[in-house]
């Protein structure tokens, strides 16, 4: 997707790294410094920064756990088409019942994608059908959280596109407080969870080859010259970081830790839709810088940026007291003795898909869940630590950069 190296160079001009003045000695070069101190004191630097390791993926084939097949129901094929793009209906373990879209011609195509016979006019008729167990949400972002809400509530398992709620605590609150209240299953299909990246920097932290993350980044740059087109106008002018997730997932979903409060930098846009009364949010900003504080005493560079010229990536690094990654490379005490990065291998016959081989691992997760009962990867607690700090950064970008601390919405632990 990129028409550009998504390496960037953040470096200053090297023609003015160094500033000198009258009294000043000009730095020393390479190997004037290596004779300065010596080379075994060189050689013990050399030692300390390890030679770094390149990862590399070994997919074991996959072994069915059931032959039970879960139920589902799809909503949603708008201008992402992300209705089919998660390959349920390629799952051994799926039978897609019904599908549905507001615009019949969305509809259709949506049928004919899932290779499924039977429709509804809307979510609101598909969850009253007995038969479906589950429901894949890929609506307009701002309907998530009802959709899901009315999901769970006619005994629903849930998988919903990102984000988990749109710019409200509010609904953070309803959405957290129907998962407990009903025990479903809701996952949140964050992309970059299933990075090839993302999880392997995730399996080597609880590993512990990482041990404290002191700084991480999570990057989404998403270079737009026209708004995108959404359901009523979902998109237009809206919030950066009000879809953070994409980024978020490389602390949250690295490390299960959290987010404990943020300052957050807007970008003013040259575009009509951020100037006053260009967008009904009242936004200013078509980018989004945040610095956020964790629960490991660490800070996250966290951004949403749609004016970077070229740019489309999403990616992310972090840096530990024993290790530090960036892309699949990985420098750190576990360089000899690395655990297993694979991610989970998938069903014959069923895609990797987009953003980075993710929505194939990201719909197998899901319905594993179901299908072992067990919590997904990103369950609702996951889902809103990634999504709420958006929401604060925003309202912190808004208040010219004032540091707010981040409400935890949590499930007790029991």
């Amino acid at each position: 997707m990129n028409d550009q190296n998504p390496h960037m160079n953040h470096n200053c001009s090297s023609k003015n790294q160094y500033r000198h003045t009258d009294n000043a000695k000009p730095p020393l070069k390479r190997r004037e410094f290596i004779g300065t101190i010596g080379l075994a004191s060189f050689a013990s630097m050399m030692t300390l920064t390890g030679k770094g390791a390149d990862l590399r993926e070994n997919r074991k084939p996959w072994q069915p756990v059931s032959n039970r097949k879960v139920r589902v129901g799809i909503v949603g094929y708008g201008v992402c088409k992300f209705g089919a793009a998660f390959g349920f209906q390629d799952h051994p373990n799926v039978e897609i019942v019904a599908v549905s879209d507001l615009f019949p011609d969305r509809r259709a195509g949506l049928m004919e994608a899932c290779r499924c016979g039977k429709s509804y006019d809307s979510l609101e008729e598909l969850v009253k059908d007995p038969k479906i167990e589950a429901v894949f949400v890929a609506t307009d972002a701002p309907s998530h959280a009802r959709h899901c809400i009315l999901a769970m509530e006619h005994g629903k398992h849930v998988m919903s596109a990102v984000p988990a709620v749109w710019g409200s605590l509010e609904d953070a609150e309803r959405l957290i407080e129907t998962v407990k209240r009903t025990g479903l299953k809701y996952m949140m299909a964050e992309t970059s969870c299933y990075h090839a990246s993302c999880h392997a920097m995730r399996t080597i932290y609880r590993a512990g080859g990482f041990g404290r993350i002191v700084y991480s980044e999570g990057e989404y740059y998403h270079y737009i010259t026209e708004p995108i087109d959404s359901y009523k106008g979902w998109r237009i002018g809206s919030p950066p970081l009000w879809y953070p997730t994409h980024s978020t997932a490389y602390y949250i979903g690295v490390t299960g830790k959290r987010f404990t409060s943020v300052s957050c930098v807007g970008f003013k846009g040259k575009s009509p839709v951020y100037q006053p009364g260009g967008n009904k949010y009242g936004n200013p900003f078509s980018d989004e810088i945040a610095i956020f504080e964790t629960s490991e005493g660490g800070a996250s560079r966290m951004l949403m940026c749609t004016s970077i010229a070229r740019l489309i990536d999403e990616t992310g690094r972090v840096f530990g007291e024993r290790g530090r990654m960036a892309g699949m490379q990985y420098f750190g005490e576990l360089e000899e003795n690395l655990p297993d990065i694979s991610r989970p291998p998938l069903p014959p016959g069923v895609p990797e898909g987009g953003h980075g081989g993710s929505h194939g691992p990201l719909m197998h997760e899901f319905i594993s869940s179901i299908l072992e009962d067990r919590e997904p990867l990103v369950n609702i607690d996951e889902a809103l630590a990634m999504t709420v700090p958006g929401i604060i950064a925003h309202e912190s970008a808004m208040r010219d950069g004032e540091r707010l601390k981040i409400p935890a919405f949590e499930r007790k632990k029991t």
